[in-house]
């Protein structure tokens, strides 16, 4: 069984070190008081429980899968996945982000989203139930009625109930407008339900007595398109005035996908027959609710292949110091052995490195935005919450799509390193490449991100939000910019800022002349954008080990920081020319192509 062990240290280095998550924390009213103590002592408990609870049930998922009973439409999980699911709503993790009022812990999400971090590197099937129940709750408690509130967010910050989203329906994915899920008004002020919806994670289990479904629909009297849709919550079972559970509802599972992974989580065919449902937020405005919970579920996404590069990281490391094959190009290594460790070949340690670089920069990004969105929220400045908020905008996309793509990477990189036993399911390396391939498509794929990006985020506003990241920059490059030590660090950086300037400028000037150049070059220029943001994270991580090193520190981790970081710029930066240059080729090379694909 593969092995994991929660990256504490690395986790209190991003928080501490880097973030300086107390200081930060500390000028917002409901988490002045989280202090590194008890996040440390927080985030302990929780590697616990993914290594010890989660982690041994992530072979029995893929092997066992989900069943549905046709006849009750009822779905069972593998077998553990329930005492699994009631011991963390016992240790009351569902609650540890969530408001106070209603039964949470109020803790910061920046804390929350190493939780889920570690849940991912365990259980990512397992892991869906309760992430996708926190959607709800965000979703709820900012769109909901007075009434919706009371009923609905105690249960879910208990995680007593659980709670899906309901986009996509056979003939349309991320192009929602094309939804025909109809919505009828009723006499007492509810509506009726009636569609079919496919791919909805965790849409049946026994894991809970109830889940409440999130649904998006047509009201009679919808406009065409976007414009023309409304949210609506849809419990499982009816929910009485004093928060009970009654009848069943006309909402239930028609089929289970089979799936290349993930196979731990019920992925379903929903179908309404009629369900009763209430209204969220206001009529025709049900994509703008929705969009809290698909903006958390992409951070959500890139969470999970976070948390799959950093515990493939770990299985294809351990592997290679033990396993022996051929001897090492400079001479014999392991003198008392036949030959030596896989790890002394230099294409070994890129695979690993390569690994290791995108999981340490994916945790400073990702946790960097959990924190802005603890700013948007909580901060008591209106310039503060509205300048996270833009970032958080900015950096969404890229969170979701670049971490998801570097995680097919890692993934694909540390089964290679296992060899033929790689390939061979015992060893569990190949269950993370399959579960990782879907962080790249749901949630809007990773080309829905890239479009995102470069034509909403970007050129939307003519760069404006880009050159608040870009300042950012200019202030490390200002102030490391005469340290020799860094220059390896801030001089590619600092070239890159430039560069992407221009770069967008004249995609920009492309795009006003014909469209399709958005769409030819945005792939390419997300993942440019996203090793710019790396690039700036792998730089100050490496500015606070030499400056540790500098204080007289001897703690190997810093060495470590320090190389890993020199990797990542010296192997993986310089990506950057080609995709520029493959950007700017145009779409010429990709639209006059009908004979090619006649």
């Amino acid at each position: 069984m593969p092995i994991y062990s929660p990256p504490l240290r690395d986790m209190q280095f991003v928080l501490h070190e880097v973030l300086q998550v107390s200081p930060a924390l500390a000028q917002l009213p409901p988490h002045a008081e989280v202090d590194a103590d008890t996040i440390n002592a927080v985030l302990e408990e929780a590697g616990k429980f993914a290594a010890e609870v989660a982690l041994p049930l992530n072979r029995v998922g893929d092997q066992q899968g989900c069943t549905l009973e046709a006849s009750t439409h009822e779905v069972k999980t593998p077998e553990g996945f329930k005492a699994a699911y009631a011991q963390y709503v016992q240790g009351g993790w569902p609650a540890l982000s969530c408001d106070p009022q209603y039964g949470g812990q109020g803790l910061p999400f920046v804390l929350n989203n190493f939780l889920y971090e570690m849940l991912n590197s365990a259980n990512q099937a397992w892991t869906m139930y309760p992430g996708l129940s926190h959607g709800a709750y965000e979703c709820l408690h900012a769109h909901g009625t007075a009434e919706q509130k009371r009923l609905y967010l105690p249960k879910l910050t208990s995680g007593e109930w659980t709670g899906t989203m309901c986009l996509t329906e056979p003939h349309c994915g991320t192009d929602l407008g094309l939804l025909r899920t109809r919505a009828e008004p009723q006499a007492d002020g509810s509506y009726r339900l009636t569609g079919n919806k496919i791919f909805i994670s965790a849409g049946e289990h026994d894991l809970a007595p109830n889940i409440v479904h999130l649904v998006l629909a047509r009201l009679p009297d919808a406009p065409a398109g976007s414009k023309g849709i409304s949210l609506f919550v849809v419990p499982k079972f009816h929910v009485q005035a004093d928060g009970g559970v009654g009848e069943r509802n006309g909402i239930y599972c028609g089929g289970l996908e089979h799936k290349m992974g993930i196979h731990g989580n019920a992925t379903c065919q929903m179908v309404l027959d009629g369900a009763v449902g209430q209204l969220v937020g206001q009529p025709h405005k049900g994509l703008a609710a929705m969009f809290v919970m698909m903006n958390a579920a992409r951070l959500g996404v890139g969470n999970q292949s976070l948390g799959l590069t950093e515990v493939a990281f770990q299985n294809a490391l351990a592997y290679a110091k033990d396993r022996v094959q051929m001897r090492s190009l400079t001479g014999p290594k392991a003198k008392d052995k036949p030959a030596d460790p896989i790890i002394v070949h230099p294409d070994v340690r890129k695979m690993l490195l390569t690994a290791k670089a995108y999981a340490e920069g994916g945790r400073a990004l990702s946790s960097y935005c959990a924190l802005l969105l603890d700013q948007e929220f909580n901060h008591p400045d209106e310039k503060v919450r509205k300048d996270a908020a833009e970032l958080l905008a900015l950096l969404t996309p890229i969170v979701k799509a670049f971490l998801t793509d570097n995680g097919h990477i890692a993934t694909n990189a540390c089964l290679q390193v296992f060899g033929g036993h790689g390939f061979i399911k015992e060893w569990g390396m190949e269950q993370f490449v399959r579960d990782n391939r879907i962080n790249m498509i749901y949630e809007g794929t990773n080309t829905i991100q890239s479009l995102d990006l470069l034509g909403r985020k970007v050129l939307g506003n003519n760069g404006a939000t880009l050159r608040k990241f870009g300042k950012l920059i200019a202030a490390l490059v200002e102030e490391e910019g005469v340290n020799e030590q860094m220059a390896e660090f801030i001089n590619p950086l600092a070239y890159l800022g430039e560069q992407m300037t221009k770069f967008t400028t004249e995609l920009g000037f492309r795009a006003f002349q014909n469209a399709d150049e958005v769409g030819a070059a945005a792939v390419d220029y997300l993942r440019v954008a996203g090793h710019l943001v790396f690039g700036y994270f792998w730089a100050r991580m490496a500015q606070v080990a030499l400056r540790q090193i500098a204080a007289g520190s001897s703690d190997p981790f810093y060495t470590a920081k320090l190389q890993t970081a020199r990797f990542y710029f010296a192997k993986l930066y310089p990506e950057t020319a080609t995709l520029m240059r493959t950007a700017r080729s145009g779409s010429k090379a990709l639209m006059e192509t009908d004979a090619a694909l006649a």
